[in-house]
């Protein structure tokens, strides 16, 4: 092939195909409906919206998603807001629609939440879950049924234990909602927020831009397709905004003529009849395509099984709901090699592989045992630790939990080398892992928790730096402290305060700090004094970044949560509100410092 030639080829493929690889997320139609588990190493769209490639340089930020009516129970702002674990008193404020209203079949709501890099890494997401209400339920319909495509069979293959078949009314699963942040090159034209929008019948790129009042272009461009393609119901496509979405550009859809005349209605009923043959064949074939996947998946990895072929998965009637596994203690020896020196990472908990997976095996009193269980089991949150299943041997219950790679947050900030220390990304992404963990308990799980022991001992880090809470030995049902002591909701979020001036100061004593807080030694010199020295922040000319404005708003905030009266202090949820905002400007800080 001559010089030419290669070069026509070139600039052919580039002007084909830049919308693509320039997009901020790829849109691959059908692909979504798929039922299969995706290669870790290649994050795919199908799964999820990715955040790994290098022009994501947002790990955090608010999103929205479009949520349409069912019929009852999801009719109204608090039961979606409670499906979508998002702030009904937010959701009820940007609809302008009261909490309680019955809303009409198919308004569309809009749902704020927070987005972020899932624990792994490699997808965005907004972590919400399901209890199966009843049987037939598959992750094929609660994706596509119960939360209308805002996440997809695959995520949810990905996120839960369970094989497709074991699912049982009772099982929490564990749900991750289709989110994304802005891309650099978005946020440096103006983009702001990413709408997640479901696509219905006949939508095109040209109705949804003018619905949201942005360019076709845009649009198309977010999410790597032409103005012309093809769009199919039980999709997703991202919208990029300068500003929040607001009711005006929320819908109600209603049936093919339902207000038309009789004439009308005459004239449009064999196109009704030929539109509602033609979506219930491409449904039914598609069901039945999705059916046969999942019913003739034979890998070990789909069938949940060990290395050796025993079945893992199947656990006694009375518990199957509620323990992903569990474990003869012949499997724990063999897993620690007889609870080795080796394999002991503390003075009661020990690293082993179970079924494939790098666990961490913890011993505890069973009398001390029962509480936890019964909480985790109840638990399924990306910021929540694991439970992957338990074990009895002689009195002495012994809980498999996933594996956290960087510990306790306690041990991490102690250590002084590694540069993930270091930034002030980190400890506030670790801060609103933390929040986006008790907001959960407290208002999104049945009956709500309080976890009743947050400290950086209790809090552990993956190999990503994401948080997650443990040790629920101490937690208490919320309903049941009502007039009970001082537990409540707001004591978690005490506790969480010290632990976030631990984030700010990087040690454990924060008594200089409260007087910083309490106003006695408010001046910038001494606000500088107690930061954490890592934490510095240096121009590319060389000079140390003042940082004052931004360790005051989080010593405020803390501040406000360590108030004396609980009823002063703000919620977990506004807390997280307080922190996203934060986190913003965190990162517009460090890309300074690059």
């Amino acid at each position: 092939m001559g010089g030419f030639q290669f070069l026509v080829i070139f600039i052919l493929h580039a002007i084909i195909f830049s919308p693509y690889t320039a997009a901020q997320q790829k849109y691959l139609g059908n692909a979504v409906l798929g039922c299969e588990r995706f290669n870790e190493t290649v994050p795919s769209s199908a799964v999820l919206y990715t955040c790994t490639a290098h022009h994501h340089h947002l790990s955090t930020c608010k999103a929205f998603l479009i949520f349409r009516s069912q019929p009852p129970p999801y009719n109204s702002v608090s039961s979606i807001s409670s499906l979508l674990s998002a702030d009904p008193g937010e959701v009820s404020s940007i609809n302008k629609i009261s909490r309680e209203a019955i809303l009409p079949l198919n308004k569309e709501l809009i749902v704020p939440v927070n987005c972020s890099c899932s624990c792994s890494g490699l997808y965005y997401q907004a972590n919400t879950s399901y209890a199966i209400p009843s049987g037939g339920t598959t992750y094929f319909t609660a994706a596509n049924n119960t939360f209308q495509g805002l996440s997809s069979c695959s995520a949810l293959l990905r996120e839960n234990v369970y094989r497709p078949q074991d699912l049982v009314p009772g099982m929490n699963l564990s749900v991750p909602l289709r989110c994304a942040c802005p891309t650099r090159n978005q946020t440096e034209n103006g983009v702001k927020f990413l709408v997640s929008y479901l696509v219905i019948w006949g939508d095109d790129v040209s109705r949804i831009s003018n619905q949201f009042g942005v360019s076709k272009s845009s649009v198309a461009n977010a999410n790597g397709i032409s103005s012309e393609d093809t769009l199919f119901p039980f999709t997703t496509l991202l919208i990029p905004l300068q500003i929040e979405p607001s009711e005006s550009q929320t819908k109600i859809y209603k049936a093919v003529g339902a207000e038309d005349s009789p004439k009308e209605k005459h004239k449009r009923s064999y196109k009704s009849i030929w539109i509602g043959i033609g979506a219930g064949i491409s449904l039914a074939i598609l069901c039945f395509t999705v059916f046969i996947l999942i019913r003739g998946k034979t890998d070990d990895q789909a069938l949940g099984k060990a290395e050796n072929g025993k079945e893992k998965w199947e656990l006694p009637e009375h518990v199957r709901d509620q323990f992903p596994a569990v474990y003869e203690y012949e499997e724990l020896e063999e897993a620690t090699e007889n609870f080795s020196l080796e394999k002991r990472l503390s003075s009661s908990v020990y690293a082993g592989i179970l079924g494939g997976k790098l666990s961490a095996i913890k011993a505890v009193k069973e009398d001390s045992s029962s509480s936890e269980v019964k909480v985790l089991s109840k638990i399924n949150h990306c910021n929540v630790i694991r439970l992957r299943g338990i074990c009895l041997h002689l009195g002495v219950s012994y809980h498999v939990f996933e594996f956290m790679a960087n510990g306790s947050l306690k041990e991490w900030l102690l250590q002084n080398d590694g540069p993930e220390v270091h930034t002030w990304n980190n400890r506030i992404r670790i801060a609103l892992d933390v929040a986006d963990g008790l907001n959960y308990i407290h208002n999104f799980t049945d009956p709500p928790f309080v976890h009743n022991n947050i400290n950086s001992g209790s809090i552990l880090l993956n190999e990503h730096l994401r948080a997650k809470i443990a040790d629920f030995r101490l937690a208490r049902s919320s309903a049941q402290n009502n007039g009970t002591g001082n537990l409540c909701p707001k004591t978690d979020v005490y506790a969480f305060g010290v632990v976030l001036l631990e984030l700010i100061t990087g040690r454990e004593e924060v008594k200089r700090v409260v007087q910083i807080m309490e106003g006695r030694n408010g001046e910038e010199s001494e606000i500088q004094c107690v930061l954490d020295p890592r934490l510095q922040v240096k121009h590319p000319l060389g000079f140390i970044i003042d940082q004052t404005e931004l360790a005051m708003r989080l010593i405020k905030l803390s501040a406000a949560c360590m108030a004396d009266e609980p009823a002063n202090r703000p919620t977990a949820s506004e807390v997280v509100s307080s922190l996203m905002n934060i986190q913003s400007d965190v990162q517009n800080l460090e890309t300074w410092s690059m």
